[in-house]
């Protein structure tokens, strides 16, 4: 899988998933800009609504309420300040904890319920509440869970007595007359769209379900390749990434749409449609002599290699397209290997002796990878990016990328690198005797076009340089014997 980049599982008859573009975080979903935009949103509301009160109750000199609105209102700029820098987690733990806090102390301080004027403020923790469940659904949270719980409590113990502090400053009654009503109506309001955005985070998996089941047949899903290089810079192959191009809502990240396919139990027709894709272009590439020896790496999904026919798939697709078998790669990762290993070896050697490759993906991530892999008949291990990402940034993460990769030397693996970003990653990674490289150091995934074109470019870079490597070559013996050496 390359760097940044989520699995996508390629399934089908075939089962073959191929690993997708992974969102850097969980800010680039489309969940999470809804959130953001929802949250910037209600910033901006809560400073224009809250600014003019604050500037009468100082024009008729009522002082400690004018500083707890503009408390608010500074709670709001400094949540929107940190959404704006991208730290959204950060921004909902500040947002909601300080404005529980803050919506139960206005409350027991200013909004004294009288026989004319029943308190409204803590109608907000309603609000508050739904926040925290959608922030629930949007990402599993035990502090989400704990500002709903503590939000509902607030608020049935606010409803049912007429508590205030001792001390409590109440808003006159004239002025919670307009109060009750305008806080009636913007909770409901915010109740209304905190409804609203539950109801499409719960249908959104099943109305995307029913989208994903026709985007192939519409010829939504494409293919993109991120090149794999050897030793001397040659590119070798590809990996295949999927990527969905919706027709209305522009390019829907993977993180989007790969869980849900996998619930809705998709996986085998977007699968299948990969690894005939992926076939379909090994026979294109066929008849192109810049091209004809690239081999194409897909993943295959823990899910999809126990179906029965597995292997009659996969053979199918590649006697169909009328590919050499050796060109097609097939990534396992352990989730696969995590199940009985005898069906798993038994299925593994079958398409090996078809000349299929396979390769072992995110190697060192799991916990038992040593107890199978002198089993597995396996030709290559990928180490995985986040060992490639820390080798460089410790002396105990340099170790264990050297440990990792040696390792699979030893076992007589070709090793592969993913994740590659810095030249410095790439030297130290050929240094330990990596054999083959992927990452955006030597390319981003791009559509088949410019994957063709970036090859065709990278060997006529190589064949220019050719002429002056081997005259270097042959010059050798007699530049060192100048400089009083030996040949």
């Amino acid at each position: 899988m390359d760097a940044g980049f989520w699995p996508v599982e390629k399934c089908e008859t075939q089962l073959v998933y191929n690993a997708a573009n992974k969102a850097p975080e969980a800010l680039t979903d489309t969940q999470s800009q809804r959130l953001i935009f929802a949250y910037k949103t209600a910033a901006l509301l809560i400073v224009a609504l809250t600014l003019p009160w604050s500037l009468y109750f100082i024009w008729i000199g009522q002082w400690p309420i004018a500083i707890a609105n503009l408390i608010l209102m500074a709670l709001a700029g400094v949540s929107s300040l940190l959404i704006r820098s991208g730290r959204l987690n950060t921004a909902l733990v500040v947002c909601e904890l300080t404005l529980v806090i803050f919506t139960v102390l206005y409350t027991l301080m200013f909004d004294e319920p009288s026989e004319g004027a029943p308190r409204v403020t803590h109608l907000y923790l309603l609000v508050l509440a739904m926040l925290g469940y959608i922030g629930h659904l949007r990402r599993k949270s035990a502090f989400q869970l704990a500002v709903t719980a503590v939000s509902l409590v607030a608020f049935v113990a606010l409803s049912c007595t007429t508590y205030a502090f001792p001390f409590a400053q109440p808003i006159p009654d004239d002025v919670r007359s307009i109060g009750i009503w305008a806080n009636g109506i913007l909770s409901t309001t915010m109740m209304c769209f905190g409804i609203y955005a539950i109801q499409r985070e719960i249908t959104r998996p099943k109305g995307m379900a029913l989208e994903l089941s026709s985007a192939v047949r519409k010829g939504e899903m494409e293919l993109h390749f991120q090149p794999q290089i050897d030793l001397a810079g040659k590119v070798l192959g590809a990996e295949a990434l999927l990527r969905w191009q919706h027709p209305k809502r522009g390019r829907i990240p993977p993180g989007d749409f790969i869980a849900v396919a996998e619930a809705a139990g998709l996986m085998p027709l977007l699968g299948g449609w990969v690894i005939q894709e992926a076939c379909r272009t090994l026979a294109l590439w066929g008849d192109d002599p810049v091209l004809r020896t690239l081999t194409l790496a897909v993943n295959v999904s823990a899910d999809q290699f126990q179906v029965e026919d597995f292997e009659s798939s996969v053979l199918e697709a590649i006697r169909v397209h009328g590919v050499d078998p050796a060109r097609l790669k097939i990534e396992l990762t352990e989730s696969v290997i995590v199940h009985d290993l005898e069906p798993v070896i038994a299925k593994i050697e079958n398409l090996r002796a078809a000349g299929i490759r396979f390769a072992l993906d995110d190697f060192g991530t799991g916990y038992s990878s040593l107890s199978y892999l002198r089993q597995l008949p396996l030709d290559q291990l990928k180490i995985d990016r986040s060992f490639v990402r820390e080798s460089l940034d410790t002396d105990r993460g340099t170790a264990l990328a050297r440990s990792i990769v040696q390792l699979g030397l030893d076992l007589g693996f070709v090793v592969l690198a993913e994740g590659i970003e810095t030249p410095a990653q790439h030297a130290f990674l050929r240094d330990c005797g990596c054999h083959e490289f992927q990452g955006y150091l030597f390319g981003r995934p791009m559509p088949a076009g410019a994957f063709a074109e970036h090859v065709r470019e990278a060997t006529r870079t190589a064949s220019q340089a050719a002429p002056a490597l081997r005259l270097a070559v042959v010059d050798w013996p007699k530049q060192l014997r100048e400089r009083g050496g030996t040949a």
